[in-house]
């Protein structure tokens, strides 16, 4: 099915504001994400989130390297390589990396148990995988573009920030800061994620398919979700009615 199907080019303006309207299908619209922000997760399922979160943090650097290694202007290269700096750190900044793992442990999680990956369910690999796996493919515009959800991302950030402490008294404050970093990187990201997509999608089909591609990352962020929701909301997590054992492979075996 595609969306947003139209005859006619977009004005960059019109263009911008169909990418927008995507919004409305973004994760924090989805029932776990409102479960956790109105306060009714449980410890496990702070956790659950957290620990498989962190996959998909981790896998952020991968992408924008793949984008990157398509992309045959310097200019391009040179903005986008500060995504990767955010997230593994330079100098004195440890990057969000290092902050989400301060998060995991301010949840009450221990170092060991984010890095062996050992929490993170299949259905959660398998979506974020193929994220990365289409911005190796992609041509780097198309991948650049798919970036696009940070569109959404400060809303979602501000709103851990204004209502977890609340809600969660038991976790550590200084664990929110990988949150507070991402609102000023998430807005200055979506101003040259913009400012590609407007020079590139030139054309209606050009237009109609960077629509499908940012839907196609709302539908990975949302499976991400559904994932959780399976194992830590109804308690069907894999296997579930075989053994309460994690036997689902536990690191990734494609390179």
């Amino acid at each position: 099915m595609r969306f947003n199907m139209t005859t006619t080019l977009f004005s960059p303006a019109e263009f911008e504001q169909a990418l927008r309207d995507k919004g409305r299908y973004y994760h924090i619209h989805h029932p776990y994400h409102i479960m956790m922000n109105d306060g009714h997760a449980t410890k496990q399922q702070i956790q659950g989130w957290v620990a498989n979160r962190f996959y998909y943090q981790v896998n952020i650097p991968l992408k924008d390297a793949a984008i990157m290694a398509n992309c045959p202007d310097p200019a391009t290269r040179r903005k986008w390589v500060q995504r990767i700096l955010d997230h593994d750190g330079q100098h004195d900044d440890h990057g969000g990396i290092e902050a989400w793992l301060r998060l995991g442990e301010a949840v009450g999680l221990d170092r060991e148990t984010i890095l062996s990956q050992k929490m993170v369910l299949p259905s959660v690999r398998f979506a974020v995988d193929a994220y990365v796996n289409f911005a190796r493919r992609a041509c780097w515009q198309e991948a650049a573009c798919s970036s696009l959800t940070e569109l959404f991302a400060p809303a979602i950030h501000q709103s851990r920030l204004d209502t977890w402490p609340t809600h969660y008294p038991w976790i550590d404050a200084e664990g929110y800061a990988y949150f507070r970093g991402r609102l000023s990187q998430a807005n200055r990201d979506v101003e040259h994620g913009l400012e590609l997509a407007l020079e590139y999608c030139n054309t209606i089909d050009r237009q109609q398919r960077m629509l499908n591609i940012l839907q196609f990352k709302l539908d990975i962020l949302w499976t991400i979700l559904d994932g959780m929701s399976m194992a830590y909301v109804l308690e069907r997590a894999p296997y579930h009615t075989v053994t309460q054992e994690a036997v689902w492979h536990q690191k990734g075996l494609l390179g």
